[in-house]
């Protein structure tokens, strides 16, 4: 029996490497079987010990791409959105650039008052007479779920906000849009009510023609977290930057170099922001 590979995490810890889960995260954006046995079996004869889980993710990515540009697209966006979280990579953030593609004007990590006490809210966005606030539900195991229970909290706090009047973007509002936001599902029940007590929700495959992955092809929403071309580290800092998204890359290059990265090496980013941006077309 051979021995078991080690794998490097993102944040430097070491594991067992379990190709169970790299023949799961194929099946999850429906990548043909044919395309899943043989990226795992090309993978398989390139495993080394130590070899890091971004270097697993860009051999996957590359040999998918050959097999199916829409499968390969939807592994890149997964992948990319399991990476923004909370160190570092803040999903509010993301989210706050959702809302700014649909007009508004937005702000992360607000602390509102309610009728009653006070409350975190992680995205505040505005337009005309609209006053949204937005839960961004973030979850580091793509089997988590968005529960009733979160519905019910995040219901009760809209419910005290909802007796103020707020004062953003140099005008008086009152709150207009409830939104749950999460990068991964919704339970059934979570649906049900969230639907009943017109709570707007947007997870990884809801709703059927606007779900957070129809979100990002549509308005090429792509996260920095996407690019194999970038260290973890380099991303942290180009997010701290505001630059979010790889088109913010494509449209300012000085960001990378602001950040350090060598100019031969910001020719490979550009070009592989735009090489995800146009799977999505």
């Amino acid at each position: 029996m051979t021995n078991p590979v080690t794998v490097t995490k993102n944040d430097g810890t070491k594991q067992v490497f379990e190709e169970e889960k790299l023949i799961q995260s194929l099946k999850r954006v429906h990548a043909p079987d044919e395309a899943v046995a043989d990226i795992v079996d090309q993978i398989g004869r390139e495993m080394h010990d130590g070899i890091t889980t971004t270097e697993i993710y860009a051999r996957a990515f590359e040999l998918l791409k050959k097999h199916s540009h829409h499968a390969a697209l939807k592994y890149s966006i997964r992948r990319a959105i399991f990476d923004l979280g909370p160190d570092g990579f803040p999903f509010e953030k993301f989210v706050a650039r959702i809302f700014n593609v649909w007009g508004y004007e937005a702000v992360t990590d607000q602390i509102v008052m309610g009728e009653c006490v006070s409350h975190e809210v992680d995205v505040v966005a505005w337009k005309g007479d609209e006053l949204a606030m937005v839960e961004a539900k973030f979850h580091n195991e793509f089997g988590m779920k968005s529960d009733l229970k979160v519905a019910l909290y995040i219901k009760a706090r809209y419910d005290d906000l909802s007796m103020n009047v707020y004062d953003f973007g140099g005008r008086e509002r009152k709150l207009s849009g409830r939104w749950l936001v999460t990068n991964t599902k919704f339970t059934d029940k979570a649906i049900i009510y969230g639907e009943c007590k017109k709570l707007n929700l947007i997870g990884w495959n809801y709703p059927a023609q606007n779900s957070l992955h129809d979100i990002i092809e549509k308005y090429t929403l792509h996260p920095i977290t996407s690019l194999t071309s970038l260290t973890s580290q380099q991303k942290k800092e180009l997010v701290n930057r505001g630059a979010i998204i790889c088109s913010d890359l494509v449209k300012n290059p000085q960001h990378l170099r602001d950040i350090g990265v060598h100019e031969d090496m910001i020719e490979k980013i550009i070009h592989e922001s735009e090489a995800i941006a146009q799977l999505s077309k």
